[in-house]
């Protein structure tokens, strides 16, 4: 199989991602339409509107364009790959196919994938492989789900909690390997952003429940920061409050908050808590009073194997993005700054 048929493959995959919307009743969309329902009833995190929402930003990532730019620093060494070797990834299940890249670059880089899918997400990436192997049957044999225990790799990808790793490690650890631990995303606000930036800010935020890495747990303000503007663009996100499971945790934490006599800004669906912590629990929101960018800047640093993302309007001497962003990754932009192609490239 040529690279060349495996980005035309994916570019057809992105075409049928970025078309997808629930109600899909083409012939060719049912699988995936099928599967992201399926995928609703079995974890009710996974709405319908965060299934749409995941599977169109994949698709606006798997254009043509965007994977020859991507591709194009590996492009000599992909081609030059004599040997197929087998890669196992453990997937975590937080937001829909959230472990899609992965998926990505084992299948592009020409090695054979073995994944052991999360209990939480596992109907749409056998969707997504139908695709592909309906454009390519080579597919077929290189694309493997399995639900035991991995065995026969060469090298392996995991996804998990802080917990979590301290198995992979024990268990993979003579492996090439990539195991990632939680990690978290902060924005540092200066109180200039319009109305524009914090929509786009509370969406980094809000999607998908606050439960992916890319997701804003807490954001840095300027001492005296007027919460107005940006509580305005979290409104958007009130209809939380019909999710039973985001509602409950919203409910709990307000309790415990309001017997601790601990301060917090209510918005009805989503508590504000100053607090110095990263990682926030879900429906809360922690915030941070800085004196200086400086200040932030240094303690960013500090904290960078905790943290995923940055999200800034201004420039940073640290790497950032701007609101919006977040939970719209480009296809250079690897999780935890490992570069997983160079990896594979072994």
């Amino acid at each position: 199989m040529q690279l060349s048929d495996r980005l035309r493959s994916f570019a057809l995959l992105g075409d049928r991602l970025r078309s997808y919307h629930e109600n899909s009743v083409e012939l060719e969309m049912m699988p995936l339409t099928t599967a992201a329902q399926n995928a609703f009833l079995q974890n009710p995190w996974f709405t319908p509107e965060h299934i749409r929402i995941a599977l169109n930003n994949l698709g606006h990532a798997l254009n043509r364009e965007s994977l020859e730019r991507w591709i194009s620093p590996y492009r000599d060494r992909i081609e030059r790959v004599s040997t197929t070797k087998t890669i196992g990834v453990v997937m975590a299940g937080n937001i829909p196919a959230v472990g899609f890249h992965d998926f990505l670059c084992v299948l592009i880089s020409g090695n054979r994938l073995v994944a052991k899918l999360s209990s939480s997400d596992d109907q749409l990436f056998p969707a997504f492989a139908g695709i592909l192997t309906d454009c390519l049957p080579e597919w077929y044999e290189n694309i493997v789900f399995t639900s035991g225990k991995l065995e026969k790799f060469d090298a392996i990808i995991t996804t998990g909690s802080t917990n979590t790793s301290r198995y992979f490690e024990y268990y993979f650890g003579k492996y090439p390997h990539i195991i990632r631990k939680n990690r978290n995303s902060v924005a540092l606000l200066a109180g200039i952003e319009n109305n524009h930036d914090l929509d786009c800010l509370a969406a980094d935020i809000m999607l998908f429940f606050g439960k992916g890495c890319r997701s804003i747990s807490k954001v840095y303000i300027p001492k005296g920061y007027n919460f107005t503007g940006l509580i305005r663009a979290l409104d958007k996100y009130d209809y939380f409050s019909n999710h039973h499971q985001y509602y409950n945790n919203y409910e709990y934490y307000k309790s415990i908050y309001l017997v601790s006599q601990v301060p917090f800004i209510d918005t009805g669906f989503l508590l504000l808590k100053e607090d110095h912590a990263l990682a926030s629990p879900i429906a809360v929101l922690h915030f941070e009073y800085y004196n200086s960018v400086e200040d932030v800047t240094a303690e960013i640093i500090e904290y960078s194997d905790s943290i995923q993302c940055v999200i800034s309007k201004g420039p940073l001497p640290v790497q950032s993005l701007r609101p919006g962003e977040g939970q719209n990754p480009v296809l250079w932009d690897y999780a935890d700054q490992v570069d997983t192609m160079e990896f594979l490239l072994f």
